[in-house]
């Protein structure tokens, strides 16, 4: 354990014995802090990753610089399928620790494949929208969604939660136990998880029980061999239907009359009740089928106005993406302030003496970019500037000061701005960079310069003489 203050390594004692802080606070907060990683640590290989999440979180409030506790929960994120969680944590990482760090390895996992990336990017997208169709009502839409989620990104815990949710609320249990399996095996110890799971098996076990009305044993039906046929009386069997020679013979012409007329009435019958029947039964069905056809074709419809949806997002997703990869990577970007930060750094320590070459790498640094960057990486820009700022302003104030001298105006501007840049206390390069804009013809930048110097280095000469010019400059 190093010193918050001097950064030596502490000893057992309360204090630092290298310049003498008191510590005992400090030393408790830190172990408090790695045990809370410790106890992660140990969820995580139980894939308790909700209680691990939990744990970090908890360390990283005590102590944000403990990298390894956020390579670990940008670990945990990923195996969530937080991806961009994943991503933010390991960002932060690689700038607390430049070198030596596996979070390079977790990063370039990640932007080294482009088509992988743009996958995780559209399961995001479109759990989204699925989200939005709940809001809306769209259920059977907001299902169709999650699916494409999961296919893309099965470890997404929240896409499988929400899934099983909607299978709940449609009484679909056994689906919905399906999906809150496949999170429970992504994430033990998943709170919301193991809530809608218990719920769903307590349903499912009450239909088990026959507790519920659609649940039962459906009755054997018995079949006869011949009972009712035939009947007793006494020791003789009686048949109930008689025997064909009781039947009374007719004559032959009675009886095809008779089938003739049979024949006729069957026909009529057939025409006047079966055909219309049969007719009317062909006609539901046709309209069945027509009905059937524009359900799918409404649902089609649906579908693709959904997938042009979907492709317009993903054109404006993939948009924003490369702006924000400008961002990082782009000439101003915050990647480039880094290298050049570190490429600072690397100057001074090998040459501390060597001021030009660190204000070189210094000079590629925009303002405006240290508002993307992070709170480490404004710190160590700040201490280096410090370290030759006041060296290297003087350097530049010397070259600014011939320049101004030989009447080389813009080349003096620059350089005494630069001088001012380094050192805000330099009053003379403030006042002198007034004098070269007056010089050039550049009364509105002259003129706000004075204002500075009158602002900035008031009761001093070079004040007085600032608002001598900036009296004869308005008078003009």
């Amino acid at each position: 354990m190093i010193c918050y203050n001097c950064g030596a390594t502490l000893t057992h004692n309360d204090f630092c014995t290298n310049c003498g802080a008191d510590v005992a606070r400090y030393k408790k907060i830190v172990s408090t802090a790695n045990l809370l990683y410790n106890e992660g640590l140990e969820k995580a290989k139980v894939r308790d990753l909700s209680g691990a999440i939990e744990s970090l979180r908890q360390c990283l409030k005590l102590d944000k610089t403990n990298v390894d506790a956020r390579n670990l929960l940008g670990l945990t994120y990923f195996e969530i399928g937080e991806y961009v969680l994943a991503l933010n944590e390991w960002v932060i990482s690689k700038n607390l620790r430049p070198s030596k760090n596996i979070a390079d390895d977790y990063i370039s996992l990640l932007q080294d494949n482009p088509n992988k990336l743009d996958v995780y990017s559209q399961a995001v997208k479109k759990y989204n929208q699925a989200l939005s169709y709940c809001y809306q009502g769209s259920l059977d839409l907001a299902v169709i969604q999650l699916k494409k989620v999961l296919s893309l990104n099965p470890k997404y815990v929240q896409a499988h939660q929400l899934l099983a949710l909607l299978y709940i609320n449609d009484e679909q249990w056994e689906d919905a136990k399906k999906e809150l399996i496949k999170a429970q095996k992504i994430d033990v110890g998943n709170t919301i998880t193991l809530r809608y799971l218990s719920e769903t098996r307590n349903i499912l076990d009450m239909d088990d029980d026959g507790s519920l009305p659609y649940k039962g044993l459906d009755p054997k039906s018995k079949r006869s061999s011949g009972e009712g046929l035939k009947g007793k009386k006494g020791r003789e069997t009686v048949d109930v239907y008689p025997s064909p020679s009781v039947r009374t013979s007719s004559k032959t012409s009675s009886t095809i009359i008779n089938v003739a007329l049979g024949i006729l009435i069957g026909i009529a019958v057939s025409y006047l009740l079966i055909l219309p029947a049969r007719i009317s039964a062909a006609r539901e069905g046709v309209d069945e089928s027509l009905k059937a056809a524009g359900e799918q074709l409404d649902a089609k419809t649906a579908q693709i106005s959904s997938l042009e949806q979907d492709l317009k997002s993903s054109q404006n997703q993939i948009d924003k993406l490369k702006e924000e990869l400008e961002v990082y990577i782009g000439e101003n970007g915050a990647m480039t302030a880094m290298d050049s930060l570190l490429s600072a750094v690397n100057s001074y320590l090998d040459d501390p003496e060597d001021m030009q070459a660190v204000a070189g790498y210094l000079d590629q640094i925009d303002e405006e970019t240290l508002e993307g960057t992070s709170e480490s990486f404004v710190t160590v820009y700040r201490l280096l500037l410090s370290k030759i700022g006041a060296d290297v302003s003087a350097s530049y104030y010397e070259s600014g000061m011939h320049s101004y001298q030989a009447e080389m105006y813009e080349d003096a501007i620059k350089d005494l701005t630069k001088a001012y840049s380094y050192d805000n206390s330099n009053g003379d390069a403030l006042y002198n960079l007034g004098n070269a804009y007056r010089k050039s013809g550049d009364i509105v930048n002259a003129i706000d310069t004075y204002n500075k110097v009158i602002e900035e280095f008031p009761d001093t000469e070079m004040a007085t003489r600032s608002q001598q010019y900036v009296n004869e400059l308005n008078v003009d």
